[in-house]
């Protein structure tokens, strides 16, 4: 069974294109569900699961206090993966079919006001070669609403400032161009000719983001330049990576933009996945409302 299971990843890797933090869920979901089959169900053989087998993984994964979120990952996982030995003819029956996913409560993404991303872009000074680092890679999230692993992923030629916008790498490898304001754009331009000659040191790369050792940033590491600057912009939300892409979405809809010019620039593959952010401006209002309005 696990070479099968290595036959399925390989086949999301090469011919799905998915990304390598998505491989590697459907890999924890898939090793856990085939533990289960082996000690729990004593089943060896893929072409003998059925239904029942998967429903009382399910239940098993519920009485372990699994969410709903969870237990609806692990369908997918596993109904992908009973397809693909379907399509190779491994098996000969599916028997995810007529299984229903749970439908998770979507949390609404946290988001910042535009006063505190004001508060937060206005925190580097452009003092060091950092600072101007900092400064230029706030600008750029806020301007585009890239995933911060899109952001540490560009290199030197996906910037181009003249013409305004940028070249982006999203999720299942697939490119996009997303505009930039002037603002950004004279932010990311400053740190290109000001400061990333002195951080790239004697290293060769065409990473345009660097460490201080003249490596590309990783995740990790902007990750935490992020807490820090907003700790000093006096932001008492939760922020995570994606609070930047959040607000810039929520922002634009709350000016008046298109739903479907925001999904493509956000890099949505399905609108619905872009709807929720009119369910935050809907929140909002309703908010400012209750403020404001003297019988609300």
């Amino acid at each position: 069974m696990q070479d099968h299971l290595q036959d399925f990843l390989h086949f999301l890797l090469v011919e799905k294109g998915l990304a390598d933090n998505t491989i590697i869920s459907y890999e924890r979901d898939l090793k856990s569900y085939l533990l289960y089959l082996q000690k729990v169900e004593n089943i060896d053989n893929l072409n003998v699961v059925t239904r029942g087998n998967i429903l009382q993984f399910l239940n098993f994964l519920h009485e372990k206090g699994k969410s709903s979120k969870t237990i609806a990952r692990h369908i997918a996982s596993i109904r992908s993966f009973h397809q693909f030995l379907l399509r190779e003819k491994v098996t000969e029956q599916d028997p995810t079919v007529h299984i229903e996913s749970p439908q998770p409560d979507k949390p609404l993404p946290k988001v910042l006001s535009v006063e505190e991303v004001q508060a937060l872009l206005e925190v580097p000074k452009g003092k060091t070669p950092f600072e101007v680092r900092d400064k230029a890679m706030l600008e750029l999230l806020y301007a585009t609403g890239m995933r911060v692993s899109e952001l540490i992923s560009l290199k030197t030629s996906d910037a181009h400032l003249t013409m305004g916008f940028i070249r982006c790498i999203g999720k299942g490898n697939k490119e996009r161009i997303i505009p930039i304001g002037n603002i950004a754009s004279k932010a990311v331009q400053h740190y290109i000719e000001a400061s990333r000659p002195s951080l790239l040191k004697k290293v060769e790369t065409d990473a345009l983001f660097l460490n201080n050792h003249g490596k590309g940033l990783s995740r990790q590491g902007f990750w935490k330049i992020l807490k820090r600057l907003a700790k000093e912009a006096g932001i008492q939300k939760d922020l995570t990576p994606h609070t930047l892409r959040h607000s810039f979405a929520t922002h634009l809809l709350e000016n008046g933009a298109d739903l479907r010019a925001v999904q493509e620039m956000l890099g949505h593959a399905d609108i619905s996945t872009t709807q929720i952010y009119t369910h935050v401006t809907k929140t909002r209002l309703k908010d400012v409302y209750s403020m404001f309005h003297p019988r609300a």
